[in-house]
């Protein structure tokens, strides 16, 4: 009987470091997803880019590991070891194969630099992307705004394309938290709860001025604190006289995180440019009412139970949440159920499967 070596598949994953981030959730709950598959792993060798010994724990014996160094991100230093498939699982990774004969795919989150970025910076992000698109051999876009958005702006070569919705983080686990306890600030109000990097394009701002019309009503918004945008929050804080109602309380952890989605009035997120928005199912897990912007991904992730807001308006932004949780409780049983079922349509588990077989088309 001949003996068929592994096929190994490298999976660009450096940002697994960072699991505050959503590049960083990504990575790990694709790889955990990954791990379970063992048929695959039988005739597969899944190598991830990762130093994390506590991650390395989590994710088990069942998947490699290669040692990352910043340094590889410089083209001299490039990875030189032979892979039959190179997996670059963000669009924004600088680290590539050495060899452009390595076969090749890309994951495409979103395309938000093209808003974000100027000058010779938007210009290099442009031409990464650029070269990530043509060397691959097939591209996966996170939700079909991201294929929309990133056809209206890139030539994309004749490849396949896919689009493979992420999973959602909570879908496994919430029956682990039926006791939950918080370690941080437990609101004494009901409260609208936020979470997102803090960054001006999550559009943080708007809850704040929407507040003022909003009675006996507290706003908590957790995430990572990028930028100065956290200083225009702050001001309108202090202008509005919201210091006992707004709540910024920067990174959580994963229980406090499902401590607020649990015990929270709603969930708001405003957000102007997102190319899945997994912090909607996350809060749909638990049956609450999401209030949405209508803008990129948001709809298509949201579904038609959500509630939108199409401009930004404070007082109109209050009479939506008015409206949106006066439907909710008079119809609160079918939204609860209508909530969770939508949650429980994007596994990591059907990401996995449908990653593997895009894996088994590129190396037939």
């Amino acid at each position: 009987m001949q003996y068929s070596a592994p096929k190994k598949i490298f999976l660009e994953t450096h940002n697994i470091r960072n699991l505050y981030s959503g590049f960083g959730q990504f990575n790990f709950n694709l790889a955990k997803a990954l791990s379970k598959e063992t048929d695959f792993l039988n005739e597969h060798q899944l190598i991830l880019n990762c130093n994390n010994d506590k991650i390395k724990q989590e994710l088990g014996k069942c998947i490699s590991y290669n040692k990352y160094f910043p340094i590889t991100r410089y083209p001299f230093f490039r990875i030189k070891k032979n892979f039959h498939l190179w997996h670059s699982v963000n669009q924004n990774t600088k680290i590539e194969p050495a060899s452009n004969s390595t076969p090749y795919l890309l994951t495409i989150h979103d395309i938000n630099f093209l808003e974000e970025n100027t000058g010779k910076d938007l210009e290099l992000r442009i031409n990464q992307l650029k070269n990530k698109i043509e060397r691959s051999d097939a591209i996966v876009y996170v939700s079909e705004f991201a294929k929309t958005s990133t056809h209206n702006y890139f030539k994309i070569p004749d490849v396949p394309e896919f689009v493979i919705h992420n999973g959602n983080n909570f879908n496994y686990k919430y029956s682990k938290y039926s006791e939950i306890f918080c370690s941080g600030y437990v609101p004494d109000k009901p409260f609208i709860f936020s979470i997102g990097q803090v960054v001006e394009k999550k559009n943080f701002h708007t809850l704040i001025e929407m507040l003022r019309f909003l009675n006996d009503i507290n706003l908590v918004i957790a995430g990572e604190i990028k930028d100065e945008y956290v200083d225009l929050l702050k001001q309108k804080i202090q202008a509005y006289k919201l210091e006992n109602r707004v709540f910024l309380l920067g990174p959580i952890s994963e229980s406090d995180k499902i401590f607020y989605y649990k015990n929270c009035l709603a969930f708001a997120f405003p957000s102007l440019r997102e190319g899945f928005g997994l912090p909607v199912l996350e809060a749909m897990t638990f049956g609450k009412p999401v209030f949405l912007s209508n803008k990129t991904s948001l709809p298509e992730i949201g579904g038609k139970d959500a509630f939108y807001w199409e401009n930004f308006d404070p007082e109109y932004m209050a009479k939506v949440f008015n409206e949106g949780m006066s439907k909710f409780h008079n119809n609160k049983q079918t939204y609860i159920s209508a909530y969770k079922n939508r949650a429980k349509e994007f596994t990591w588990e059907n990401a996995a499967k449908e990653y593997m077989n895009v894996y088994k088309s590129i190396l037939q």
